[in-house]
């Protein structure tokens, strides 16, 4: 198999905090007068921009102030961060650390805004293993399009059928898969579905896993 790159989402992916997304849209939009389910809350995994405001437009109404919510969203996360740290997934060292010995080119492409992705890869002493960090801001439509990953393959130099997309989420998968990447699932928050899984090059419990997949 002719992969010489790897481009890994980040949040759920390769850093446990996905689970804080589930967490805190639900607390905020509350603090706004909205109830959210768990099963609303995992819908919007990394689900960028301009989905996840039409998406929960769609699911409170056209008044939802999207920007103060996410605000808020931003505020209650980063205060638990902070209190309880970051930590990386499982088997992600090792898997960076290989990827670097077999002259695997890695970087990382992610629904995050850019100063928040740096300084948590940054706190968990990562960010050396990758040679560009690529945001969802920086293109037109964030995840599921595939503008992220056709971007992040373009500054890359790499053609996407040459490169390899680790992904938690289904919106990260449907990105990746639509620019043309093969796409590894580690699952977070919840397995793939049935036709999910059709879409997939192969899917791992944990991310060291994935060098047997070379």
């Amino acid at each position: 198999m002719r992969i010489d790159t790897v481009i890994f989402d980040m949040d759920g992916t390769l850093i446990d905090t996905e689970k804080y997304y589930r967490i805190f849209w639900p607390i905020a939009l509350k603090e706004f007068g909205y109830d959210m389910t768990d099963e609303q809350a995992l819908s919007m995994r990394s689900l960028g921009r301009p989905f996840a405001p039409q998406r929960l437009k769609e699911m409170f109404g056209p008044q939802l102030d999207y920007k103060a919510v996410r605000e808020r969203r931003k505020v209650l996360m980063e205060k638990r961060l902070e209190r309880d740290g970051i930590e990386l997934k499982p088997g992600a060292l090792e898997l960076l650390s290989w990827l670097r010995q077999q002259g695997i080119r890695s970087a990382i492409a992610t629904a995050t805004d850019m100063q928040r992705a740096e300084k948590y890869l940054g706190k968990l002493g990562i960010r050396e293993y990758f040679d560009r960090v690529i945001s969802a801001t920086m293109v037109k439509e964030g995840k599921p399009s595939p503008d992220i990953y056709l971007y992040a393959c373009e500054q890359l130099g790499r053609h996407p059928q040459d490169c390899m997309a680790v992904e938690d989420s289904p919106n990260g998968v449907l990105s990746a898969v639509r620019a043309g990447c093969k796409v590894v699932m580690v699952p977070d928050q919840t397995d793939a579905d049935s036709e999910l899984e059709k879409l997939l090059f192969a899917k791992v419990n944990r991310l060291d896993e994935i060098t047997g997949l070379f």
